[in-house]
C-alpha cells in the first residue's frame, strides 16, 4: 500500500507544527521536573515566569513557565521561541533532542532510538490533532471507545514510540485508530502450556463461553481435522493478537508448529477495541464477556508490552488474594463499593530455548500468553458511568476540558467535585496500604473512576498482575501470603511501597490535573493539594488505630525521593537489553507539595 490518503489527510504543516510545538514543551517542563536541564529564569510577572534556555552556544529558546508545587512547571507551548545566532528558528523536537545529547550525556546509541519513538510519537500526535473530538462528544462515547481519543502517558515524552510497528500496523492496531479487531485462536497442546484460574471457575466451560457456540464448534472441528479426534482433548485454546502472530509467534515457535504442538484454528467472531496499553482488548460484541490481555513484543514507553511468564501463571492467585481482603472488610466492601476487575483465567506458553537462557534479555520470556480479566461493564449499574483517570486528563484545542464539562454538567463546585473525587480514591488505596501493607500501581490506566450523575462515586482497580506490591516490613497480615505469591510479588521498602500511590497517582497524574484545572481557572492549585492532604488525613482521623502504619508509610515528609521516567531512558538505562524490566530511576529529592497545604478541614 502506499497510504496516499492518509498521507494526505494526516501529514500536513499544520498538525506537525502544532504537534512539534507541543512536544517541545512537554520536554521542556519534565526535563525541568526530572533535573535533566536548568533554564534561567529572566524575568516574572502575575506568577508567570520568563525563562531562557541555551543547549550550546548560538540557540537560545525562551518560553513562559508557571511553577508548580512539587518542583514541577507548566510551560505555555505558545510562547516558546527558538533563535539561532540571533535569528528565529522553527521550533523542532528532534532537533531540540539532538540539541541535548551531549548537553544532557546521551550516548549515539540512546539519541538514535530516541529519534525514531519521537517521529512515531509525533505522527499519533497529528492523527489526535486531526480528530480534536469535542469533550461533550467524548462524554457521550463508551468506556472502550473514548480510550481511543486519549493523547498516552502524561509524563514520558516519547509515549507513543511503539518500536516494532510499521505504519499499517499503526493504522491497524493503534488504539486512537479506534479499529475492531478480531482474535486469532490457536490450539496448544496442555504440555506446553500453563493453564491457572480461580477455583470457581471451570476452564472448558470458560472457553466456550468466550468463543461462543459457533465459534466452539467451529475450533474444534479444525482442531480434529488437524490433531485427530482422540487428540483433540489434549489442547487448550487461546487468543493471539494478529501482530503477534505473525511477527514473533510463527517464527519462535515454529517446532512447535511443525510437531503440531501449536496448531493454528482461525478467527474468532467477537470483535475487540483496543485500549491505551495497546495489548489490552475490550470485547464490544458482547460487553460482559472478559477483556482480554495479549503479549504484543513492540516496545512502547519503557518497556515491552509482553507478558511476563511468572506473573502470568500467578495471576488468578493475586486476584483471590487481593478480593479475599476486600470481601472481608466492610470499609473497603460496603463503604468505599470498591471495585476489583479480577484477572481470572491465565494461560502461559513458555518457550523451549529461550527458558534455558541464564539471563536473557526479559521479552524473550514474555512471548506467548494470555490473560482473561473481568469487564468493567459487570462491576457498573445502570446509572454508573465508568471512565478512566487518564481521560480527566483530556483537553481538545477549541472547547472545555473534559473535566471542565463534567463539574460543570454535575451542578456542583470544581471544589466539591474534587473533594468527591478524592473521597472516591484515596480511601480504599489508603487502606490497603496502611491496614495490608499492599499497594496497587494507581495510575491513569489502572484506575478507573465511576461517575454518577456526572459526578464521581466510587472508584474501580484493575491490571493486578504486573501491579500489585507488598511490604516488606513484618505486618501480622502478611503473614498468611503464600510462598509462591511472596516469590512473585514485589516486596517493597516502606518508602518505596509508599512511592506506588505518591509517584504513581499524586506525580503520574494528579500534578496534572491540578495543572490544568488551575489554568482554566477552575480551582486554583494550592486548594487542590489541600483538598488531597484534608482526605489523607480524614482517613488517618477515622482509623487512629493505624498510627504507627502512617508514620511507616509517611505521605507528610517534607522530601521524598524523586522518581524520573524520562531519566530512565535517556541517561540511566538506555536501550540496553536486561533480564529485568526496567524500573523508574532516582535521581535527588522532590519538595513535597502536600506538607504546605494545611489547614484544610475534610467534611
Amino acid at each position: 500500500m502506499n497510504y496516499t490518503e492518509e498521507l494526505s489527510r494526516y501529514f500536513i504543516k499544520t498538525y506537525w507544527e502544532k504537534a512539534n510545538r507541543r512536544l517541545v514543551a512537554k520536554m521542556l517542563q519534565e526535563f525541568m521536573y526530572e533535573d535533566m536541564i536548568d533554564p534561567v529564569e529572566q524575568a516574572s510577572t502575575q506568577g508567570r515566569n520568563v525563562y531562557t534556555f541555551s543547549p550550546y552556544s548560538g540557540t537560545l529558546y525562551t518560553f513562559e513557565a508557571v511553577e508548580r508545587l512539587f518542583d514541577s512547571y507548566s510551560v505555555d507551548s505558545k510562547t516558546i521561541s527558538k533563535y539561532q545566532e540571533d535569528e528565529e528558528a522553527p521550533l523542532n523536537a528532534i532537533e531540540f533532542l539532538l540539541e541535548l545529547q551531549d548537553y544532557i550525556g546521551m550516548n549515539s546509541m540512546t539519541t538514535g532510538h530516541l529519534i525514531k519513538e519521537y517521529q512515531q510519537t509525533l505522527i499519533a500526535d497529528c492523527y489526535l490533532l486531526e480528530k480534536n473530538t469535542p469533550s461533550e462528544e467524548l462524554l457521550k462515547m463508551d468506556y472502550a471507545e473514548a480510550e481511543g481519543e486519549l493523547s498516552g502517558h502524561p509524563w514520558i515524552t516519547y509515549n507513543k514510540g511503539r518500536v516494532g510497528f510499521h505504519y499499517g500496523d499503526y493504522l491497524n492496531y493503534a488504539p486512537e485508530q479506534q479499529k475492531e479487531v478480531t482474535l486469532y485462536w490457536v490450539a496448544v497442546h496442555k504440555e506446553e502450556a500453563v493453564v491457572s484460574s480461580i477455583k470457581e471457575i471451570d476452564f472448558e466451560s470458560f472457553i466456550k463461553r468466550e468463543l461462543g457456540p459457533f465459534g466452539w464448534k467451529e475450533m474444534n472441528e479444525k482442531l480434529k481435522e488437524e490433531a485427530g479426534e482422540e487428540q483433540a482433548g489434549e489442547y487448550v485454546f487461546m487468543p493471539v493478537h494478529e501482530w503477534q502472530w505473525e511477527n514473533v509467534l510463527i517464527q519462535q515457535f515454529a517446532e512447535a508448529l511443525v510437531y503440531k504442538k501449536i496448531i493454528p484454528l482461525g478467527r474468532g467472531k467477537d470483535f475487540y477495541l483496543p485500549q491505551q496499553s495497546i495489548r489490552t482488548f475490550v470485547n464490544v460484541s458482547e460487553k460482559e464477556k472478559h477483556h482480554v490481555k495479549l503479549p504484543i513484543s513492540i516496545l512502547n514507553t519503557l518497556v515491552y508490552r509482553g507478558l511476563p511468564g511468572e506473573r502470568t501463571m500467578i495471576a488468578p492467585k493475586v486476584t483471590t488474594f487481593i478480593k479475599d481482603i476486600k470481601q472481608n472488610d466492610s470499609f473497603l466492601s460496603k463503604e468505599c463499593k470498591l471495585g476489583l476487575l479480577g484477572e481470572e483465567v491465565s494461560i502461559h506458553v513458555p518457550h523451549s530455548a529461550f527458558e534455558k537462557v541464564n539471563g536473557v534479555p526479559y521479552q524473550y520470556k514474555e512471548q506467548f500468553g494470555v490473560i482473561w480479566r473481568e469487564s468493567i461493564y459487570g462491576a457498573i449499574s445502570e446509572s454508573e458511568k465508568p471512565m478512566s483517570l487518564a481521560s480527566l486528563l483530556y483537553e481538545p484545542d477549541h472547547g472545555q476540558a473534559l473535566v471542565s464539562k463534567l463539574i460543570e454538567q454535575s451542578g456542583i463546585t470544581a471544589e466539591e467535585w474534587v473533594k468527591q473525587l478524592c473521597q472516591a480514591i484515596l480511601p480504599p488505596l489508603l487502606h490497603y496500604l496502611y491496614q495490608y501493607g499492599v499497594v496497587f500501581s494507581p495510575h491513569g490506566q489502572n484506575a478507573i473512576i465511576v461517575l454518577e450523575n456526572d459526578k464521581p462515586k466510587r472508584l474501580v482497580m484493575k491490571d493486578f498482575v504486573d501491579d500489585v506490591n507488598i511490604s516488606d516490613q513484618p505486618f501480622e497480615e502478611l503473614k498468611s501470603l503464600s510462598p509462591e505469591l511472596k516469590k512473585v510479588l514485589r516486596s517493597e521498602s516502606p518508602e518505596g511501597l509508599t512511592q506506588f500511590i505518591f509517584t504513581g497517582l499524586f506525580i503520574c497524574h494528579f500534578r496534572y490535573l491540578a495543572d490544568l484545572l488551575d489554568r482554566k481557572n477552575e480551582l486554583d492549585e494550592s486548594l487542590f493539594w489541600k483538598i488531597v492532604r484534608g482526605e489523607i488525613k480524614r482517613y488517618q482521623a477515622r482509623f487512629p488505630e493505624l498510627k504507627k502504619r502512617f508514620d511507616t508509610f509517611d505521605f507528610f515528609k517534607e522530601k521524598m525521593t524523586k522518581l524520573c521516567l524520562n531519566r530512565n531512558r535517556m541517561i540511566d538505562y538506555g536501550y540496553e537489553e536486561s533480564e529485568d524490566r526496567p524500573h523508574a530511576s532516582e535521581f535527588g529529592k522532590v519538595n513535597n507539595g502536600l506538607v504546605r497545604q494545611e489547614g484544610y478541614q475534610q467534611k
